[in-house]
């Protein structure tokens, strides 16, 4: 049934089938070639992100135990001279670290990359701030980034020593006294120290009386001309009143004390004896 017209008609159907199958197999492996350079970079970025986080994460660590430990050599040096060098605690800092550490790690400048300048310390308490600040670089190639900064913070207190145990006399005991008391107190919860504050009309002031019976006098610190027509501040053992809560008459700063460290403090009449 065939003639030789049929034949060159069956071999162009071949070879179209197999053309097809041939161009859609190219295809696949150029895509596959396209998302294998696409996955490279991607990888090697990831990578690189990964490792400069640990970098920076270690250079932070660094820092701050170098910190600490310069604030240490502060803190016994500060008894002598209470103040901060700059310079000097810089060199503590690198030297805790390890210069070589910090010119291989990602800090601009390595170790001429420490700032302590913001540091300070207070002549009158002992008490300050440290800080070393810093700059690291994120070396990404290909591109231009600007130095990221950080710093690092710690507070510090001059080391005035301590007292060996079995100095003193065994009865030497801790009272608690204020600035401008006469007396020590034997319980920190004691009256003359927790101050009961109520306020009171100015008008009722003749009329009023504290626990000892005594009457309420214009407070010197807070008191200017008449208070008549307001109201007024009392304690229930103080004899003064008072135009403010703020008045320093109405605080008490209380510190701890041993007996033998406050010569010419009586006992307090309520819980001295105690």
């Amino acid at each position: 049934m065939n003639s030789d017209k049929d034949i060159p008609l069956l071999s162009s159907i071949y070879k179209s089938k197999h053309t097809g199958r041939a161009s859609a197999s190219t295809r696949k492996k150029g895509s596959i070639t396209v998302e294998a350079a696409m996955a490279v970079p991607i990888f090697f970025f990831a990578t690189l992100a990964l490792v400069l986080l640990l970098e920076l994460l270690s250079v932070q660590t660094a820092v701050r135990s170098g910190l600490q430990e310069a604030g240490k050599k502060l803190a016994v040096q500060a008894v002598e001279v209470p103040a901060v060098i700059p310079s000097n605690l810089e060199r503590d800092v690198v030297n805790s670290i390890g210069a070589e550490r910090l010119e291989r790690s990602i800090v601009e400048g390595g170790s001429s990359g420490i700032n302590c300048n913001q540091s300070y310390l207070s002549p009158f308490t002992g008490i300050g701030e440290i800080q070393a600040s810093y700059q690291v670089r994120i070396p990404v190639p290909g591109f231009s980034i600007a130095p990221i900064s950080y710093k690092e913070t710690m507070r510090i207190k001059a080391w005035t020593g301590y007292e060996a145990g079995g100095f003193g006399e065994e009865d030497d005991q801790i009272v608690y006294v204020t600035d401008t008391g006469v007396v020590y107190h034997k319980n920190p919860h004691c009256t003359h120290l927790d101050l009961s504050i109520h306020a009171a009309a100015s008008s009722e002031l003749n009329s009023l009386r504290n626990e000892n019976g005594g009457k309420y006098h214009a407070c010197e610190k807070c008191v200017h001309g008449s208070s008549m027509g307001g109201s007024v501040y009392i304690t229930d053992q103080g004899d003064r009143y008072h135009n403010s809560l703020t008045c320093s008459g109405l605080k008490r700063t209380v510190y701890t004390a041993r007996i033998s460290e406050v010569p010419g403090k009586r006992a307090c009449s309520k819980c001295g004896g105690k």
